[in-house]
């Protein structure tokens, strides 16, 4: 067995991975990253990219479908889902290159494809390989959760690990689970052409977001034609491919069974920590996840991790943490993750994308805050764009500093990033309501939502003092 001395081992070529394997490289470290299967991880294959592909499609298709709301002649257009599916295919071949083991080698990263294992807190083996190094990482990411359901082991369910690898027609389609991932995907086949059912245990779709912004989202879903089953458990499943039946039941106690030629699986995820060798690396796991510091630190102090496997959840999150690794093993500073203002989105058509506090949080907290709204559809700019529904919603201290935005609307991944930089240099409302924004954009929601704030100090006392002061006249 052959060994080898590195300033960095990275376990997984997923985003988080990637990023601390360049930017070790780059920054001169000697660095060997170790991918059992492919480079690029879920982000390019199964997630970010091809979902937000196959949205895309959805989207055209729609447009045709509901262009006489502009004065054009509507067009039910043709869905051919294997054509769809192979230019998703073609899109993540694009990206590929740039997550390629020739691009990291050039780089001057060692690859090396394989299943590997610690066998002591000091080492790493692959391949017959003992691959010693001054820090390690787990970047070994996440996968599908598969709900405890009667049956489901003797079905042909899907993930979206293999979602995207369907050719044949999907009549219909059964998704469990009504997070983000459970959603974009109902739209998106609904809209090409699926009947589509969402079973939530919950009674809310999207639990994490307020229920206002949350009702917006499942509204439109609705109008679409996604039957929404909130409140509602899975007690069983079975059938073979093309013909599934799963058996749900209310709060009520009521059953019934839905029928459908596709079931998709989509009830939340799992870190990919087996067969590590955790314990002998000295890495303490608690149920399922391995426990960390701030710092991405494990119980074993040279050994980190970082994306989905701790907890990162976004690839935007992955490559945080890749940064916040390099600072700690290749730099040694005591650099810790951020966990005030992180933003994500979910994106269905509208969408709907938050940062900071929510109202429900804050509210849970106890924390002194204010609320204030603004809808969309009062936006000159939605008007024209025939968007009529969505709204922008900040939560401030009671002095009108900003603690947390949530926008549901079109575009709203994008303009979500206001509020991310006001709220992580501790902006009030009054800084976003004295910048110009441009006329006309949906951006002026922005500026609108922050207006509402500085309109509530205008009180009748206010305006008469303002009035008496300045010797006004109105």
């Amino acid at each position: 067995m052959s060994q080898t001395e590195y300033d960095l081992c990275i376990i997984g070529g997923g985003a988080a991975g990637l990023v601390a394997a360049a930017g070790g490289a780059t920054l001169g470290a000697k660095v060997v990253l170790v991918e059992k299967h492919k480079m690029g991880g879920d982000c390019l294959h199964y997630g970010c990219i091809p979902s937000k592909s196959l949205l895309h499609a959805a989207k055209v298709a729609q447009t045709l479908r509901t262009a006489d709301s502009v004065g054009l002649t509507a067009h039910t257009p043709e869905i051919d889902l294997a054509k769809v599916m192979e230019r998703i295919a073609a899109v993540i071949k694009t990206i590929e290159p740039h997550d390629s083991p020739e691009r990291f080698r050039s780089l001057g990263v060692e690859v090396i494809s394989g299943s590997g294992t610690f066998t002591t807190p000091e080492s790493f083996v692959v391949n017959g390989k003992e691959i010693r190094a001054r820090h390690f990482v787990i970047a070994t990411g996440s996968r599908p959760a598969i709900p405890a359901i009667p049956g489901i082991e003797k079905v042909p369910y899907l993930t979206n690990e293999q979602i995207f690898d369907l050719r044949e027609p999907v009549p219909s389609l059964t998704i469990i689970g009504g997070g983000p991932i459970g959603l974009e995907m109902a739209q998106a086949f609904v809209r090409l052409g699926s009947k589509v059912t969402v079973v939530q245990r919950g009674d809310q779709l999207l639990p994490r977001e307020d229920a206002d912004l949350a009702a917006i989202i499942a509204k439109r879903l609705d109008d679409e034609g996604v039957e929404l089953l909130t409140g509602h458990t899975p007690m069983g499943v079975d059938g073979q491919k093309g013909d599934i039946r799963l058996t749900v039941r209310n709060h009520q106690g009521i059953e019934r069974t839905i029928q459908s030629t596709h079931l998709l699986l989509a009830a939340g995820r799992n870190a990919n920590i087996e067969n590590l060798g955790l314990e002998r690396a000295g890495v303490t796991v608690e149920k399922g996840r391995i426990l960390l510091d701030q710092r991405l630190r494990t119980s074993n102090r040279r050994i980190f991790a970082a994306g989905d496997v701790a907890g990162g959840q976004f690839t935007h999150m992955a490559e945080h943490h890749a940064g916040v690794v390099l600072r700690n093993t290749l730099f040694r500073l005591p650099a810790k993750i951020e966990q005030r203002v992180i933003p994500w989105a979910t994106f269905t058509d509208p969408e709907l994308a938050r940062v900071g506090l929510s109202e429900t949080e804050a509210k849970a907290a106890n924390i002194d805050h204010r609320v204030y709204t603004f809808p969309l559809a009062e936006i000159d700019r939605a008007r024209t764009d025939d968007i009529h529904e969505g709204m922008a919603k900040i939560i401030t201290t009671p002095k009108g500093r900003l603690l947390g935005a949530a926008i549901a609307g079109a575009n709203a991944g994008e303009l979500i990033h206001e509020y991310v930089l006001a709220i992580a240099k501790g902006m009030k409302a009054a800084d976003l309501s004295g910048v110009i924004h441009i006329y006309p954009s949906l951006a002026q929601i922005n500026r609108r939502v922050a207006d509402a704030r500085l309109k509530e100090g205008l009180t009748p006392t206010a305006k008469k003092w303002i009035g008496r002061i300045f010797r006004l006249r109105g």
